[in-house]
């Protein structure tokens, strides 16, 4: 279990609270956000793109497949939701990747 932007729920699933900024020059973790991991795209927010490839991001990062991440909320907004499907090691991944964007 987590505080703030990452929940763990007693089956494994991650919720993730993020607040992205899209048409950022490269797609990485940005710190925090308030209670949000901040991370700046490199899609631009038009057609779903962004969307797209936030969840790919995150998929990169977990080591899992695009499948098994998806946007719960905020659409088209910069607040977002997203589940990652349960899996090993994915929590600690994702904590190192905002760690270690400073």
């Amino acid at each position: 279990m987590a505080g703030g932007w990452l929940t763990e729920t007693g089956d494994g699933t991650l919720i993730l609270a993020l607040h992205v900024q899209p048409g950022a020059k490269r797609t990485g973790f940005a710190g925090l956000h308030g209670e949000a991991a901040k991370i700046r795209l490199a899609a631009p927010p038009v057609d779903g793109k962004a969307n797209a490839a936030l969840c790919a991001f995150l998929a990169e990062i977990c080591g899992a497949p695009k499948s098994a991440v998806s946007l719960v909320s905020g659409e088209a907004s910069r607040a977002k939701r997203v589940r990652v499907a349960p899996g090993p090691g994915r929590a600690e991944r994702l904590r190192a990747a905002l760690a270690a964007s400073g």
